[in-house]
């Protein structure tokens, strides 16, 4: 994978995203005892993880990049973050990317190449698919016959390659529900402080038990 420019150590720090030699280690091996614990479960294969907010604001897209970051730390892995949260995209501001076409685009026409929607982040290893146009229901596009062919090929595509899924949180939307019938596993993202038990426990049961990893706090 050739990048057209690198992001600096100045460039991840200020967007908050880990790298190998960033000073904040104690972000870096969370992230990367993350990493290690998908792994495992996985044995080593690679897999698709829907990563989703408990509720609006939970950080989810500050865990889904960093965790997409952690799995390109290894050279003989890539990673791809897919944003889905149609409503609310922000993996491409967040990386300054410019994107004139994404997923949205790609399951509009049959006749669309995903290498046109595989995006550089200027992160080694790792490629952003981005949302594409705003769209309001979300819903039609995800329970497509295509969406499902998407899934399947992108993974396909690289055996080496470790793809997460932003979505909306599961509180706004049953995206992440939908999505996560597609993928192999599910992660709730929890903001510290801010939600009770219950809610969280709810939020949780909006996964199949058997595909669902857990819950990452955030904050």
């Amino acid at each position: 994978m050739q990048e057209p420019r690198t992001l600096t150590s100045d460039d991840l720090d200020e967007r908050r995203i880990i790298y190998p030699e960033s000073k904040n280690r104690a972000l870096v091996n969370r992230f990367r005892s993350l990493r290690t614990k998908l792994l495992e479960l996985s044995g080593g294969n690679n897999f698709t993880l829907v990563v989703s907010g408990a509720c609006e604001g939970s950080g989810s897209s500050f865990v889904a990049l960093n965790l997409a970051a952690a799995f390109a730390f290894d050279q003989a892995k890539t990673a791809l973050i897919i944003d889905c949260n149609l409503r609310n995209p922000t993996i491409h501001s967040r990386l300054d990317i410019i994107t004139d076409s994404g997923l949205t685009d790609f399951l509009d026409d049959p006749d669309y190449d995903i290498a046109r929607i595989l995006y550089p982040t200027g992160i080694p290893r790792l490629r952003l698919i981005p949302a594409g146009s705003q769209r309001e229901s979300a819903a039609e596009f995800f329970t497509s016959f295509r969406m499902k062919q998407f899934i399947q090929a992108v993974r396909r595509r690289y055996p080496d390659r470790f793809i997460v899924i932003d979505t909306a949180s599961v509180d706004e939307s049953p995206d992440a529900r939908i999505l996560a019938e597609l993928c192999d596993y599910s992660m709730l993202v929890v903001p510290h402080g801010r939600m009770t038990p219950g809610a969280v426990e709810a939020a949780a049961q909006s996964f199949d038990p058997n595909k669902f990893v857990g819950a990452v706090i955030n904050g």
